[in-house]
């Protein structure tokens, strides 16, 4: 049994700062230290921020990303493109496509993926939100941006049937060599998916 370091208060701290990715125990210990000797600019900021957030934060009803309005302020604001939706896994990836700034589209969070052997089924997923969304009209385009994994492939599938028939084209991100990109440091996988999605030069 390990002994005790610190105040209850403190290791509680410690605790929950474990549980944030990104962060295991020994990181969590060094997050707290680094809170605690910056008290009055970092941690009193930051638990009023966090106090903040819990009061205001909300799920956007439409699409499913996080911000303090429902609809969110991309599925209010005017300029983007309604007849494209880009669907993502999480609010994470829908956050770094919107770094990329390659498309100025509307989005559709799931909230993961399908995945039998984790008792995920359609139903856990925001997937029926999507249909219905394509169903009202005016979408043309729907862009599956889910990740290259067995189960990213498997949603994407369960998607394009339960959209078929509904006269809107679904596409994918292409997947293959990323740019800069050494060929002799991907894996079989990337390589014949290059070489399957290859385009003219």
């Amino acid at each position: 049994m390990s002994k005790r370091i610190a105040g209850p208060e403190i290791e509680r701290l410690i605790q929950l700062l474990a549980k944030v990715p990104g962060l295991g125990p020994r990181s969590a210990r060094r997050a707290a230290l680094h809170l605690i000797k910056k008290k009055e600019q970092l941690m009193e900021p930051l638990a009023v921020a966090m106090g903040e957030a819990v009061d205001k934060v909300r799920i956007c009803s439409t699409c499913g990303n996080v911000d303090t309005s429902d609809p969110c302020t991309m599925c209010t604001d005017p300029r983007r493109d309604d007849t494209t939706i880009i669907v993502v896994e999480d609010v994470s990836d829908l956050w770094a496509l919107e770094r990329a700034g390659a498309m100025n589209a509307r989005y559709h969070v799931l909230g993961g993926t399908l995945s039998p052997l984790d008792g995920i089924g359609p139903d856990d997923l925001n997937i029926r939100g999507l249909v219905n969304r394509v169903a009202a009209g005016g979408v043309s385009e729907l862009i599956l941006a889910v990740n290259a994994t067995v189960e990213g492939q498997t949603t994407a599938h369960y998607i394009t049937d339960q959209l078929e028939g509904m006269g809107v084209k679904v596409t994918r991100l292409a997947h293959g060599v990323p740019v800069g990109g050494e060929l002799d440091y991907l894996d079989e996988g990337t390589l014949s998916a290059a070489l399957r999605s290859r385009t003219a030069f």
